[in-house]
């Protein structure tokens, strides 16, 4: 789609700098459409109508681009492609606050609708990976907080046959955690009920990494008539803290979609890239190092060479970070080629993850336990409109 220079700009001869800026800015969205070698035939016809676009002009400002590494020529191709320093560069410099269209709001604010999503977090972010694998046409990658970590307001354990345990953990940010474990020991419900009384009245607010760390400093401490009690809690909260619980819910949608990409077309490179986005604990600390780049604004970008691990140096991953509370904080991310609608892509992270924020609150498993049944709209709808057309 060719997209002729505007004739307000006819009247006056752009600077060298504002050159350079619509030559790369034209090629960068040239080369997402096409995914080929942009040449300055294909430059030359957004500019047909604009006086001082002559061929050689624009093949002289190409030449520049490429000198000062934003742009490089393909053995096979007389054209050129955008570099990692050319993205940075257009990502930084060239990129305005982008508008999402109606269909992307749409999309986005349904993953709210449905009972699952209204009752369970883990359905609702499983929903937001889905949907930014959809909108992307790549990876969508969401991560739940650490539960080893979450600031806990109250703790219930249920038993159940087959010495199964039901563990449903509160936050103080009022979302709600369950999951089933299975211990060697066996345990009355009322052995259970009375440990989570005891749990609860004296270690309400803090995590279970920090509870159990307390516990057993405790047991070295108190009285031999505790000790049943201590021993208890720490068996149950060591039964909770499994390798997910340390490391947080990795929900990973879209991984086929890097087979249509002809970035990734060597066998080699998809395996690799593969085995990283299996390996749910390396994904995490990839988002958490993203996150934790002080590069300014709410998304974050790394793009090619910028990734630490090799098998991400062709990707470009584009992060935001969700809030549960005060501490807590979850990551969610689209992982592509360079070759990616960095503009709108980064409007989507954004606007999904203060979505999900809002969503966690206004839904959380809180409103089912006393028979709130909240409305099926969206809950940036009064709220938020940052990202709305007008």
């Amino acid at each position: 789609m060719v997209q002729h220079y505007s004739s307000s700009h006819k009247s006056t001869r752009p600077s060298a700098e504002a050159r350079r800026q619509v030559v790369l800015s034209t090629i960068i969205r040239e080369h997402l459409i096409t995914g080929e070698a942009i040449g300055s035939h294909t430059v030359s016809e957004n500019f047909a109508h604009a006086t001082g676009w002559s061929s050689a002009t624009i093949r002289n400002v190409m030449g520049e681009l490429e000198e000062f590494g934003l742009l490089e020529q393909p053995h096979t191709s007389a054209g050129r492609i955008p570099t990692d320093k050319g993205y940075r560069y257009y990502v930084d410099n060239m990129l305005n606050d982008e508008r999402l269209s109606k269909a992307d709001l749409k999309t986005i604010e349904g993953i709210s609708l449905g009972d699952d999503a209204r009752t369970r977090p883990d359905r609702l972010m499983e929903r937001a990976s889905r949907v930014l694998s959809e909108l992307s046409e790549n990876v969508g990658i969401v991560v739940w907080p650490s539960l080893a970590e979450n600031r806990l307001r109250h703790m219930r354990f249920v038993r159940l046959p087959d010495n199964r345990i039901l563990v449903v953990l509160m936050s103080v940010s009022n979302i709600v955690h369950d999951k089933v474990i299975r211990i060697d020991e066996q345990f009355s419900q009322d052995e259970l009920d009375r440990t989570a009384r005891y749990l609860n009245a004296e270690f309400s607010g803090k995590s279970l990494s920090a509870i159990r760390a307390e516990i057993i400093e405790l047991m070295k401490q108190e009285k031999a008539l505790y000790d049943r009690l201590l021993r208890n809690a720490i068996i149950l909260c060591e039964g909770s803290l499994d390798e997910e619980s340390a490391t947080g819910e990795v929900y990973v949608e879209g991984t086929f979609n890097i087979l249509t990409k002809p970035e990734f077309a060597s066998a080699e490179k998809i395996r690799e890239l593969f085995r990283t986005l299996e390996e749910k604990s390396r994904l995490v600390t990839i988002l958490n190092e993203c996150i934790a780049d002080d590069s300014g604004g709410s998304v974050r970008v790394r793009i090619g060479r910028e990734n630490l691990v090799h098998s991400m140096k062709r990707c470009a991953v584009i992060t935001a970070s969700y809030s549960l509370g005060d501490e807590i904080e979850g990551a969610l991310a689209v992982v592509g080629p360079t070759r990616i609608e960095y503009g709108r892509m980064m409007a989507v992270v954004n606007y999904l993850a203060r979505f999900a924020f809002v969503a966690l609150k206004l839904k959380s498993r809180l409103a089912k336990f006393y028979g709130i049944r909240p409305k099926a709209e969206s809950p940036l709808k009064h709220s938020d409109s940052l990202f709305r057309r007008r």
